[in-house]
């Protein structure tokens, strides 16, 4: 092999790679801080599908997990507070679960016993190229109710920090003049 085949072959596997995971040949990166998001149509773990449409105005908390991460386990009870303090005070905060496993029974049977409440999927590819393109468990981005990237965190986040992300589907409190 010479070294002249390989600039064609990048982007021939990178082409082939990115229509493997479902993604248009010319896929976008994932959003910055501040810009938009472009939402994919995913399949939720119900059959359902969520697309851009049942994000508008809501605050949307994406976590990327696995079954077999402890951190994710107890990065996830955190985020099922969250799931629940929101739905239980009408906030417009939408959780959903990306899980970066295979076999969705196992994934079910998990959430399940875990008592997860939030949309789960197995789409990981066209999420991760459009909020989280790193390889990292777990990992949270948050969008705002605008459909802008406000932030991504990697890693395990502490109770306090997943709850107080609840203030960013809460109405802003009136201006004093």
């Amino acid at each position: 092999m010479t070294h002249a085949v390989l600039p064609r072959r990048r982007p021939l596997l990178a082409a082939l790679a990115l229509a493997a995971a479902g993604l248009p040949l010319r896929a976008r990166a994932a959003a910055a801080k501040g810009e938009p998001v472009a939402w994919p149509t995913v399949a939720l773990l119900d059959g359902r599908s969520l697309g851009a449409a049942q994000w508008q105005g809501q605050v949307g908390v994406v976590v990327f997990w696995s079954t077999t991460c402890p951190f994710c386990r107890r990065h996830n009870q955190h985020v099922e507070k969250l799931q629940r303090a929101a739905r239980e005070a009408g906030l417009p905060l939408r959780v959903l679960g990306v899980a970066r496993d295979r076999d969705a029974a196992t994934v079910r049977r998990y959430a399940q016993a875990q008592g997860y409440s939030f949309d789960i999927t197995l789409d990981v590819a066209p999420l991760a190229a459009a909020l989280a393109p790193r390889n990292l468990i777990p990992q949270t981005a948050v969008v705002g109710s605008d459909g802008r990237l406000v932030q991504l965190l990697p890693g395990e986040m502490f109770e306090e920090d997943v709850m107080e992300l609840l203030d960013l589907a809460r109405p802003a409190a009136p201006r004093r003049s």
